[in-house]
């Protein structure tokens, strides 16, 4: 294959992809021969560090890969090396960078490359089998975990084995030539749900500590008032998350601009993909309509209200969140508390709120008929008023909205 020879010192070199220093250049550059246009091809590195000009080379290395494989053996031909286990999950990684939950696959990943650090870092791709993942298994699950800030120690569970198990059938698969000889149990055999439901009393109980603050603490109505405007945001996610029976995630993706005037919500943001978790078109109570109606730009001020629903799970008697009672607990309690207003006959409405089925059909108009998704908004509308009348501010837009948050007073 022809290339070209180059005065200046290779820096790094990935397949037929090299780094070079470019002379008068801030930049370093990417060379490599282009068999389609019969030319050596080249393009600035975007940037003059050599750690992330690597990551540029790889990831065009891999963007261009296209392993032949046998027929016959299902081995790559001669000229293409089995990668190291080690190699291929740093590709994957290179790869997931911008995908969602990247976060997650970084962490379940580490423990494998840990287990391979522990056992055989030569370790190749083809020498993954049942086997070899069995012995991960066993290693994973002596191993509990530590909570960074407490130090609480607890087991891990064998869904979050299989979790692992399963982000590692990813990265052997997405590595060209290759493909997992081993299979996760599925996330429906392994994972326990979480039992607890909050009822109608303990969802106004919610309500009512954001907005009837009480405690020793509190010795003003000035006091009051700035614990009431902490707790602002946290009251408009559980006014959200009753409304739309909505995932955290959908919550905190909430916009304007998915908002219809025929009270319909698009729960999902403008260029996003639908994935496995579908998210729906859905009829909104007439309680929560004026929220939106005054909606500009994002719904939630702040995205992650973490600190002040652990403070509400403590002050109120939550279970804690291994217990169920994270922040999809009101998901899982408006599924609970309206099927039994909806009836099992027409369920199907439930599914379709929860975005486990897909609304099947195309006028917006028509979802708020009770033959599509009007059963399951009157069941909602309806659990909404059995909470306002325990708690009559809990849906009042004249209630205060989020301000900017007091920095000179901490919440108790």
């Amino acid at each position: 294959m022809r290339r070209t020879t180059r005065t200046q010192e290779l820096i790094y070199q990935r397949g037929e992809f090299r780094l070079y220093a470019r002379p008068g250049r801030r930049n370093l550059e990417i060379v490599w021969y282009d068999p389609a246009r019969r030319r050596e091809r080249s393009a600035s590195a975007g940037t003059s560090d050599h750690g992330l000009a690597r990551l540029e080379v790889d990831r065009r290395y891999l963007a261009s890969t296209g392993v032949a494989i046998c027929q016959g053996c299902g081995r790559p031909f001669d000229g293409h090396a089995v990668p190291l286990l080690t190699r291929a999950i740093t590709d994957y990684l290179l790869l997931s960078q911008d995908k969602k939950g990247y976060r997650a696959t970084r962490g379940r990943l580490a423990l494998v490359v840990e287990y391979v650090s522990a056992t055989d870092v030569t370790v190749t791709v083809a020498a993954i089998t049942e086997r070899w993942v069995d012995g991960f298994r066993r290693w994973l699950a002596d191993r509990p975990i530590v909570a960074p800030k407490s130090g609480a120690v607890r087991q891990r569970t064998i869904g979050h084995i299989e979790g692992c198990v399963r982000q590692l059938a990813a990265a052997i698969s997405a590595t060209p030539g290759q493909k997992a000889q081993f299979k996760a149990e599925q996330t429906k055999d392994v994972s326990a749900s979480p039992r607890y439901r909050a009822d109608v009393a303990m969802l106004a109980r919610m309500f009512d500590y954001c907005l009837n603050p009480t405690g020793p603490h509190i010795r003003s109505e000035k006091e009051r008032q700035v614990y009431i405007a902490y707790r602002a945001d946290l009251l408009r996610y559980l006014r959200a998350a009753v409304a739309t029976w909505a995932r955290p995630e959908e919550i905190a993706d909430l916009r304007a601009d998915r908002w219809i005037a025929a009270g319909i919500l698009d729960l999902n943001p403008r260029g996003r993909r639908q994935t496995r978790k579908y998210r729906g078109v859905i009829p909104i109570p007439r309680q929560f309509a004026p929220f939106l109606d005054a909606m500009q730009g994002n719904y939630l001020p702040t995205a992650n209200i973490r600190g002040a629903w652990d403070r509400m799970r403590a002050e109120i008697g939550l279970p804690g969140e291994r217990g169920g009672a994270g922040w999809k607990l009101i998901r899982r309690s408006m599924a609970t508390l309206a099927r039994r207003r909806i009836g099992e006959e027409h369920w199907r409405q439930g599914e379709m709120m929860l975005g486990h089925v897909r609304t099947s059909t195309s006028d917006i108009y028509a979802l708020r008929d009770p033959a599509n998704l009007g059963r399951a908004l009157a069941a909602t509308e309806s659990i909404i008023t059995d909470i306002c009348a325990r708690v009559p501010d809990a849906f009042t837009a004249s209630t205060p909205q989020p301000q900017p948050r007091p920095t000179r007073k901490k919440e108790a």
